[in-house]
């Protein structure tokens, strides 16, 4: 019933206007952004060509977010609405049916080799446990590997070259020097893991943001909560998960940005490690923050595991 008022509530603030990519834009290239990281790649191609509205913004969890009748708007005068996929917005499909959009919806994920949740969330979800329904067994967090935020950067500039014909020269160069920038920061990000002990690079974070970072780079994350933080851990998760810790020796726990800290500073007590700081995850920080880029985000996270590991 709620989930119909809502609906109710975005439908009766949409007015139509005719749309179409043909011909030549008045204006900026209006883009509808559905998180803040995929807002970050869309600035760094489409420079002052384009005009961004983000539905989820610094430190917001996507995973949970509910539409307001201002993002049904911003959906409906779109040229283009740039997503992540993998059913990571669980509230698009209500949104865009709602926003009467004609813009065209980009998965940004199109061109990535999807991971599978780890086995134990997996079997959560068979046994009605803590795992995520709306996602199913793939893991939907693959902007936390630098090789497929390239792949992003490159969905987006071949969806604004469609949009904007005339811009596509400066939208594909963009994209070359941002994907460069990427580059290096992925020479670094392997760089700083390469300085942490092999039997070292075992860390607790709140939920199972991190499987493509780990697959990438070689550290083993453990989190309490599944996929998505839309389902919170049982006791009996939290319970196994601390005698896990305790058996594989982790090095470190994380709070992240999107996620209440009350759990993992509990497991930080039964199990003596110390809280290392805070990992930006799903979001990134407002622009005063240490991760207002996804650059930065990159570079704060994997300075933080080292910092709270080795030291800086």
């Amino acid at each position: 019933m709620l989930k119909s008022l809502r609906l109710a509530a975005l439908v009766s603030v949409i007015t139509l206007t005719p749309f179409g990519f043909a011909g030549a834009f008045a204006g900026p290239l209006k883009v509808v952004a559905s998180f803040s990281i995929i807002e970050d790649f869309a600035k760094n191609v489409g420079g002052d060509r384009i005009e961004v509205t983000t539905l989820v913004g610094p430190d917001g969890d996507a995973h949970v977010y509910e539409p307001k009748p201002a993002d049904a708007m911003a959906m409906n005068k779109a040229d283009v609405v740039l997503v992540n996929g993998l059913h990571f917005e669980g509230f698009l499909q209500r949104l865009v049916e709602a926003s009467a959009t004609k813009a065209s919806i980009v998965e940004l994920t199109k061109g990535v080799e999807p991971i599978k949740m780890k086995e134990e969330f997996a079997e959560g979800e068979a046994e009605g446990g803590h795992a995520d329904h709306h996602h199913g067994d793939i893991d939907p967090h693959a902007f936390q590997s630098i090789a497929n935020a390239k792949i992003y950067v490159k969905n987006i500039a071949d969806a604004f070259c469609a949009a904007d014909k005339d811009g596509c020269d400066t939208y594909k160069a963009n994209a070359e020097a941002y994907t460069q920038k990427l580059t290096e920061t992925d020479k670094d990000v392997k760089a700083t893991i390469a300085s942490i002990p092999e039997d070292k690079r075992i860390i607790i974070t709140s939920h199972d943001a991190f499987g493509y970072f780990e697959h990438e780079y070689g550290l083993a994350f453990l989190a309490p909560e599944g996929i998505s933080t839309e389902a919170e851990a049982s006791a009996a998760d939290v319970a196994a998960l601390i005698k896990q810790v305790k058996e594989d020796k982790a090095s470190a726990v994380f709070v992240e940005n999107i996620t209440n800290a009350r759990l993992i500073e509990q497991i930080a007590s039964e199990t003596g490690l110390k809280v290392g700081g805070t990992l930006y995850s799903d979001a990134l920080s407002p622009a005063d923050g240490p991760a207002s880029t996804y650059i930065d985000m990159m570079h704060h996270n994997v300075a933080t595991i080292k910092g709270a590991i080795v030291g800086s």
